[in-house]
């Protein structure tokens, strides 16, 4: 026991000698385990390197020779623990193994999400589902009978899976761009209705949210749900002071689950993009990404009572006689309630009928819809992001309620901008300006064909945007395929605005079909993006513009005249500064850092080497001269600074990323 307790005090006590030793020589820090191991490391080789150095005892050396062999040896046992630590760091990187703290808190957690993670695989190898995950085969090759096939799999296993699987074929069923048609036609069958939850959970999460028992917020509450989603449920209520109005209720411990299936979703696209090249092509793990966060986003129900508020306040809804927004109540909305005015209607899916019995004009209600989603794209920024007809009512009154504000996109002013300019070129049929809008909504690569791609928007305008050609999902296609093909990049909003603009033509389709969406989107520019080429606004532009240059035109004059000076008396130069960014500095100079490490390195190695291989030289001991104790010792100063130079190499992509 005294052994045992004396070994742990010597360890104790070397660790406060060889952690800042060891730290200042690699220039990182270590984690408290690595460190320990390696003092143990390093006490545990020192009996056996002076063994090997001197021999056993008894030590017949002189004084000063004991000492120089002492260092000697502290130094090679020393080496052993740095090895160890760049060993450990290069096999198992810092940061790459939980700590134990969270390791407990989570393992409850990681084995509920394992447990579910072989319930999804399972489920979709029950459906066939198999080979596309381990990439035997690729959805796009299939043919038509096999498209069908692997669609029904798919919109199966996803309906199975639950409400976050379900929301992603939804989500899916949107991206033709990236799926087969035939697969995105059978995932918007998908439907998100479950047994409602009981009435007493529903009561509980209302008196939770509002603070006071539903019964004293609302006169007139029903227990019964209108709808029944997987995410929420819709009661229909009426307020103390008369108004009739719907009430959307989160499922009670339905964060929880997302959370968790969401991880899973992840998960399963960093598998399917490491594993398949159909999963690299898609970017499937970006597109996990998106979903989860227009998931969160659709949980917090504080994020769908903003966007109420700011597409209601929209140019275009606030002019439209046919759009309208359903009024907010904040005082009785939260992050899982949300209160809102009740419209009564007809899904604008099955309101072709209707549309016919009451005289009403589809056109005119298509065009209505097409020049307000265009307007929220192109000139408010804020616009619908899943305009399908199921967010669409016919209400009685003959307007357009506009539902499920939960996931819309943001534009900034000059993506808009952009749009904008896309679409003059468009009704101008001039596809050189159609180029350079897009390579400004786009992200560009360093090198592109501009005039290939000219050639392309050109082919694409006439394919697509002649008089009396029928729109359809093929051209959203083809657009993609000319972004792809160039190796342009699409911003996750600019990718939303063209998943908005598909889904708005089948949802116009349903109630107007044969609708003119080429011709809609010319006259919408005509009518609203040529306003700014107007002389009112171009004289307020110019007047902007020529007060933000006016400074700088004052003092170009005396500036030009100084240049003239400079250059006829022979004084002209040019100031450059070389790596003025901080940055750039700090990069160059840790590149010099580490090149001057490895080149004393290896000067300090071939001294060494010279050295022990020289014969003769005064005699330390019986066994070693004075040449091979330098030659040693060089040599552990070698291999001190290749190691700090793997190591931080080895920490290298760390930083980067």
């Amino acid at each position: 026991m005294d052994v045992v307790v004396a070994g742990l005090f010597s360890l104790g006590v070397f660790l406060v000698i060889f952690v800042p030793v060891a730290q200042r020589l690699l220039g990182v820090r270590f984690g408290v385990v690595r460190m320990v191991l390696a003092a143990a490391i390093t006490l545990s080789l020192f009996s056996p390197i002076a063994n090997a150095l001197v021999g056993k005892p008894p030590y017949t050396g002189s004084n000063g020779a004991a000492i120089a062999f002492l260092v000697l040896t502290t130094l090679f046992s020393m080496l052993a623990g740095l090895v160890f630590l760049v060993l450990a760091e290069a096999l198992v990187p810092t940061g790459s193994l939980p700590r134990a703290r969270d390791l407990r808190r989570d393992v409850s957690g990681r084995i509920a999400r394992t447990r579910r993670y072989l319930q999804i695989l399972r489920i979709a190898i029950k459906h066939g589902l198999g080979p596309y995950l381990r990439g035997r085969r690729r959805p796009g090759r299939e043919n038509a009978a096999g498209q069908a096939d692997l669609a029904r799999s798919l919109r199966l296993a996803l309906d199975e899976a639950g409400v976050t699987f379900v929301k992603l074929g939804q989500v899916l069923s949107t991206r033709s761009d990236i799926i087969p048609g035939t697969v995105a036609t059978e995932l918007s069958r998908l439907q998100d209705q479950v047994s409602p939850a009981p009435w007493p959970e529903i009561e509980q999460v209302l008196t939770e949210e509002l603070g006071a028992p539903p019964h004293q917020l609302y006169a007139d509450l029903d227990s019964e749900p209108l709808a029944a989603a997987s995410v929420a449920q819709v009661y229909a209520a009426r307020l103390p002071d008369g108004p009739r109005v719907v009430v959307k209720v989160q499922r009670p411990g339905i964060a929880g689950i997302v959370d968790r299936d969401l991880d899973i979703v992840r998960r399963l696209a960093r598998l399917l993009e490491r594993n398949t090249d159909w999963g690299r092509s898609m970017g499937v793990r970006a597109l996990a990404d998106g979903f989860a966060d227009a998931m969160r986003e659709e949980l917090d129900f504080t994020v769908e009572a903003g966007n109420m508020t700011t597409v209601a306040a929209g140019r275009s809804v606030a002019s439209s006689n046919d759009l309208v927004v359903p009024q907010l109540y904040p005082d009785r909305s939260t992050r899982r309630v949300l209160t809102m005015e009740r419209l009564d209607g007809i899904g604008l899916g099955n309101a072709r009928q209707a549309i016919a019995d009451r005289g009403l004009d589809p056109v005119r209600l298509g065009r209505s819809l097409f020049d307000c989603l265009l307007g929220q794209v192109a000139i408010d920024g804020v616009f619908h992001a899943d305009p399908h007809p199921g967010n669409f009512l016919l209400l009685a009154d003959g307007r357009i309620g506009m539902l499920d504000l939960g996931s819309v996109g943001r534009l900034d002013p000059a993506t808009r901008d952009a749009l904008q300019r896309f679409l003059l070129a468009i009704d101008h049929g001039d596809p050189v300006a159609a180029t350079d809008a897009l390579l400004e909504i786009v992200y560009r690569p360093d090198v592109i064909d501009e005039r290939a791609l000219e050639r392309a928007v050109g082919q694409f305008m006439t394919r697509h945007l002649a008089a009396g050609v029928t729109l359809g999902p093929a051209m959203f296609n083809d657009l993609f395929k000319i972004i792809t093909s160039h190796d342009l990049g699409v911003p996750p909003e600019v990718a939303a605005v063209f998943r908005a603009l598909a889904t708005i033509e089948g949802t116009i389709a349903r109630i107007s079909p044969g609708f003119d969406l080429v011709a809609a989107s010319r006259q919408f520019a005509a009518a609203h993006v040529t306003d700014r080429l107007a002389p009112e606004a171009l004289r307020r532009t110019a007047t902007e513009e020529l007060a933000t240059l006016l400074p700088m035109l004052r003092r170009l004059p005396r500036r030009i005249d100084r240049i003239a000076a400079a250059a006829e008396s022979g004084r002209l130069g040019v100031n450059v500064r070389l790596l003025a960014d901080e940055r750039d500095r700090r990069h160059v100079t840790g590149l010099l850092h580490q090149a001057l490490l490895a080149i004393l390195g290896a000067t300090a190695g071939l001294m060494a080497v010279l050295l022990l291989g020289t014969p003769g030289g005064p005699q330390v001991t019986t066994s070693m001269t004075l040449y091979q104790l330098i030659g040693y010792n060089l040599l552990v100063i070698c291999a001190v600074l290749v190691l700090r130079v793997l190591v931080l190499i080895f920490r290298l992509p760390r930083h980067l990323t």
